[in-house]
């Protein structure tokens, strides 16, 4: 196996795992945050405006952080520089 294959099995199993574990925390805190949110609206549905407001406002900033991941994963995928590097020392 060369140095090519081997980076380039590497790039794919990091962007996985990076997908993969990067997706958990943001889904738990979403999941947390909604349960909270129903809560609240269940005790106090005159407010139910303000608390889907600021609901929405929580969640997208959550969600913010697997999108960071996913910006990281095709960074490795389609913009390596170790890959790269790689090819232009061997196609040099």
């Amino acid at each position: 196996m060369d140095s090519l294959t081997l980076i380039g099995m590497v790039s794919i199993f990091t962007a996985g795992l990076t997908m993969a574990i990067g997706s958990i925390a943001p889904a738990l805190g979403e999941g947390r945050a909604l349960a909270q949110g129903l809560l609240a609206i269940a005790q106090q549905p005159d407010e139910a405006n303000n608390i889907t407001r600021t609901l929405f406002v929580g969640i997208a900033m959550v969600e913010s952080t697997g999108i960071y991941c996913l910006v990281i994963a095709m960074i490795i995928l389609f913009a390596n520089p170790f890959w790269d590097h790689m090819v232009s020392k061997a196609g040099g």
